[in-house]
C-alpha cells in the first residue's frame, strides 16, 4: 500500500464509487479509484479501522491523497460491493472469489467473507469439487469442507491433473481426503471377503449338489471391482453400470456348478447387497471441528 498525492494522473473514478460524498480514495494497482466513506471502511474492515486510528503527526490529511492497495480494479469492486452493500457482482469463478477472499481476509472483513461462503456450495463451484475443497479448508469452513469432500469422490486424486491443488494442502488436510477415498475401497474389499459373497465356513462347495466349486468368476469380478472404487470411489459405476456390462461381471452372472448346472450367484440379490455396502460407506472426511489450513 502507498499514498500519493502528485498530480502527474488523473486516474478513473470506478463509477459505483465517485460519490463526492466519500472522504476516502482508494486505488487499484490498474489505477482505477474508488470514492468510499471512511465509516464505511472502519466499521467493516479491522485492517482499516486500525489504519485510520494511528496518530498522523498532528498534520491533517490531504484531501488529494489517494491510498493505492495490491489489488486490481475487479478485486477491489467485488470487495468493496460486498462490503458497502450494493448489488452483489457476478461471483461465479474461482479466479473472482479466491481474489475476493485473500483481500477480505488482508483487510480483515469478515462481511465479504460471510457472503462469500454462502455462495460457495452453488453449482459453478461444486463443478470443481478438488478446488472447492482446497478454499473450505483454507478459511476452516468445516461443513463446507466436509461437502466438498464429498463431491471429491467423483475424482481419482492420482490423476496428474489433481497434483497443482493437492499440493496446495496441508498435510493433514491431504491425508483426510486420500482415507476418505482409500477408506472406501477398503472397507468394500473386505466386505466383499464376508458372507453372502463368500461361504462362512470357508468351504468351495456348492450350495445345491455339495461338489467342489471354483469361484474364480467371483475373484475376477471383485478385483474388477476394486479397480474401479480405486478410480472413482463413489461407486456408482460399479452399481450402475459395471456390475452389468463389465466381462468378469457377465461371467459371473454366468457361472454355474459343473454337476447340477446350478447358477452359482444370485445376480439380482448380489446387486442389491453391493449396493447396499457402497451405501453404507462413509462419505465425507472425518468430522473433527480442528479443519486444517492449506499449506499456502
Amino acid at each position: 500500500m502507498q499514498a500519493e498525492s502528485d498530480g502527474t494522473q488523473s486516474p478513473a473514478y470506478h463509477p459505483l464509487f465517485s460519490s463526492s460524498d466519500g472522504d476516502t480514495v482508494l486505488g487499484s494497482k490498474d489505477r482505477t479509484l474508488f470514492r468510499v466513506h471512511s465509516y464505511t471502511l472502519k466499521t467493516t474492515s479491522g485492517w482499516f479501522r486500525t489504519m485510520f486510528t494511528l496518530p498522523t503527526g498532528g498534520e491533517p490529511e490531504s484531501p488529494a491523497s489517494h491510498i493505492y492497495l495490491d489489488e486490481d480494479s475487479t478485486t477491489l469492486e467485488g470487495l468493496l460491493r460486498l462490503a458497502c452493500g450494493l448489488p452483489i457482482p457476478s461471483l461465479d469463478s474461482y479466479d473472482v472469489i479466491e481474489a475476493i477472499l485473500l483481500a477480505a481476509e488482508k483487510y480483515d472483513m469478515p462481511g465479504p467473507m460471510s457472503i462469500v461462503r454462502a455462495l460457495i456450495a452453488t453449482p459453478p463451484f461444486v463443478a470443481d469439487p478438488l478446488r472447492l475443497y482446497v478454499v473450505t479448508c483454507r478459511y476452516g469452513w468445516a461443513d463446507e469442507a466436509r461437502m466438498a469432500s464429498q463431491h471429491t469422490l467423483t475424482l481419482s486424486l492420482h490423476e496428474p491433473e489433481h497434483r497443482m491443488q493437492l499440493m496446495k494442502l496441508s498435510p493433514l488436510a491431504l491425508l483426510s481426503l486420500f482415507e476418505l477415498h482409500r477408506g472406501r475401497r477398503e472397507a468394500l474389499r473386505r466386505r466383499l471377503d464376508d458372507p453372502p459373497f463368500v461361504n462362512a465356513g470357508g468351504d468351495t462347495l456348492c450350495s445345491n449338489c455339495g461338489n467342489v466349486v471354483d469361484y474364480h468368476t467371483w475373484r475376477e469380478l471383485k478385483y474388477a471391482i476394486i479397480l474401479e472404487m480405486d478410480v472413482r470411489p463413489l461407486g456408482d459405476t460399479v452399481c450402475n453400470k459395471g456390475l452389468l456390462e463389465w466381462p468378469a461381471a457377465r461371467a459371473c452372472w454366468d457361472a454355474r456348478c459343473v454337476t447340477c448346472d446350478r447358477p452359482l450367484y444370485d445376480q439380482k440379490e448380489t446387486l442389491r447387497v453391493i449396493r447396499e455396502c457402497i451405501d453404507q460407506l462413509p462419505r465425507t472426511i472425518d468430522p473433527d471441528p480442528a479443519l486444517p489450513i492449506i499449506a499456502s
